[in-house]
């Protein structure tokens, strides 16, 4: 299993545009297999993940670290292996947020992050060993 705890102490910030290629799309999505994350500077941390495919489609993303304390998902053995990660260093890592009409509402998914070898740009959504530890719904806003 290969930990991703040891990312990099700040929000990585994905160049203006890295393109991305997955091999058997995302969950609910298999035909798109190229995408791209991309950013606008006055909506970070939340970034934008627009796969290309039949229709074009658009998710929120963002990078867990700094924004999520204490997240340290692990990859399975065979998800390091299919992208080339041997270490943290190799990866990074987006979450996909799920907005409502009601913006405190909104959450981000823990358990089946994407993860992008950045040197590469090979992309997998995965379900990540340590699963049990997370939600899937895991809330933005803590309620007060």
């Amino acid at each position: 299993m290969k930990v991703l705890a040891e990312t990099a102490p700040a929000p990585v910030v994905a160049p203006p545009s890295l393109e991305l290629r997955f091999a058997s799309g995302i969950v609910g999505f298999p035909e798109h297999r190229r995408g791209e994350i991309f950013h606008l500077p006055d909506q970070l941390p939340f970034q934008w993940l627009r796969l290309h495919g039949p229709s074009p489609l658009h998710f929120v993303v963002l990078d867990p670290v700094g924004v999520i304390p204490d997240y340290a998902p692990e990859l399975f053995d065979d998800d390091a292996s299919a992208l080339g990660i041997a270490t943290a260093a190799d990866a990074l890592i987006f979450n996909i947020v799920t907005v409502r009409d009601d913006p405190s509402r909104a959450t981000v998914n823990l358990v089946g992050p994407i993860i992008v070898n950045r040197h590469t740009g090979a992309a997998r959504q995965v379900v990540i060993a340590n699963h049990t530890l997370y939600r899937a719904r895991h809330p933005l806003v803590t309620p007060e």
